[in-house]
């Protein structure tokens, strides 16, 4: 079974994977597959979403799917959303494992995967162009 299908597989019964639908716990249950990967797993995923939203971050990828699915309440922190209602933490899982599973299709496709990097590398050299760091 390849990465998008297991994936989809947990977004379809998460609980059978041991998640409660809370958004840290889907966190860290990527954290731990991607350790198990050796990194692996997520590695682009930082930069995929740095390209995506068009501007140079120094947030992980959990701070920037959070601030994408909820804005806002991205400054909270991403493991603390104890007031968060479960329809946010939902919105927010369910955004997670949407924004895996596209960023799996660039990772997979090496082309693709390239200009994405390339595109990283130039956001990142606009800003110390500018001395913006």
């Amino acid at each position: 079974m390849n990465d998008r299908k297991y994936f989809e597989g947990v977004g379809a019964r998460p609980g059978l994977y041991g998640l409660d639908g809370s958004y840290k716990s889907a966190v860290m249950f990527l954290i731990g597959f991607d350790e198990a990967r050796s990194g692996g797993l997520l590695r682009g995923f930082t930069e995929w979403l740095v390209v995506r939203r068009g501007e140079c971050s120094g947030f992980g990828w959990q701070a920037l799917v959070l601030d994408e699915a909820l804005p806002g309440i991205g400054s909270w922190g991403w493991n603390k959303l104890d007031g968060s209602t479960s329809e946010q933490e939902r919105e927010a899982v369910d955004r997670l494992l949407s924004l895996l599973l596209e960023f799996l299709a660039v990772r997979d496709d090496v082309p693709a995967l390239a200009r994405m990097y390339a595109q990283y590398h130039s956001l990142h050299a606009g800003v110390a162009d500018s001395g913006e760091e």
